[in-house]
C-alpha cells in the first residue's frame, strides 16, 4: 500500500471518528498519493511541478481537506493540512470548542460517542444516532440507546460565564468522564 515516498501524516477527529491522513510524495517520480484510513483517495502521477495542493473529501460529512506541499528550500519540502479551510491546529481548537467526547466500553466494544453543540446531533463510532430531546428543571436531556443501555447527554448551565453550559455523559445513570479527542 504505502510506499518509502511517504512524507507526512495527520490524524483529524471528527464526528464520525478519527480519521488518518497519510501523503505519499515521489520527488523524482513526481507522484502524490493521499491515504484515508488506509484507502487511497488520490492519485497524480508524473507531475512535473513538486508543489502545490491536493483537494479531498474526509469523512460522512465529506470536510474539504487540503494538503499544502511547499518548496523550504531546494528539494526540502513542508507538508501542512487545512480541514475545512483552516488549519488543522485552528480546526481541532474550533471543534474542541463545538463538540464533547466520550470514549467508553459498551458490552465489550469500544464506543467513541460525540456530541455536536450547535446541532445536538449524536454520533456513535461514525453513526449518527437517533435521539430524543426535552428540556428539564435545570437544562436539556438529550436521550439515546446503545444496544440495550439507557443514554443520556445532560446540559445544564455552570452558573459561570466562563464555563457556560456544561455536558454529562450518563450510560444506564451512571456518569462517565469527558474525553478530549
Amino acid at each position: 500500500m504505502l510506499s518509502g515516498d511517504l512524507v507526512a501524516s495527520w490524524e483529524v477527529a471528527l464526528s464520525d471518528g478519527v480519521h488518518r491522513i497519510e501523503f505519499a510524495h515521489g520527488t523524482t517520480t513526481g507522484k502524490r498519493v493521499v491515504y484515508v484510513n488506509g484507502q487511497e483517495v488520490v492519485r497524480r502521477d508524473w507531475l512535473f511541478k513538486l508543489v502545490g495542493k491536493e483537494t479531498f473529501a474526509l469523512g460522512g460529512a465529506k470536510t474539504k481537506a487540503t494538503i499544502n506541499i511547499e518548496a523550504v528550500s531546494g528539494f526540502a519540502y513542508e507538508y501542512s493540512l487545512e480541514v475545512d479551510g483552516k488549519s488543522l491546529q485552528m480546526f481541532t481548537d474550533n471543534r474542541a470548542k463545538s463538540t464533547e467526547t466520550w470514549l467508553l466500553r459498551v458490552d465489550g466494544e469500544d464506543r467513541r460517542v460525540v456530541l455536536e453543540k450547535d446541532t445536538m446531533d449524536v454520533w456513535c463510532n461514525g453513526q449518527k444516532m437517533e435521539t430524543t430531546g426535552e428540556f428539564v428543571d435545570d437544562g436539556s436531556e438529550t436521550s439515546f440507546t446503545l444496544g440495550e443501555h439507557e443514554c443520556c447527554i445532560k446540559a445544564t448551565i455552570s452558573g459561570r460565564k466562563k464555563s457556560g453550559v456544561l455536558h454529562h455523559f450518563l450510560l444506564d445513570g451512571e456518569k462517565i468522564p469527558q474525553s478530549h479527542s
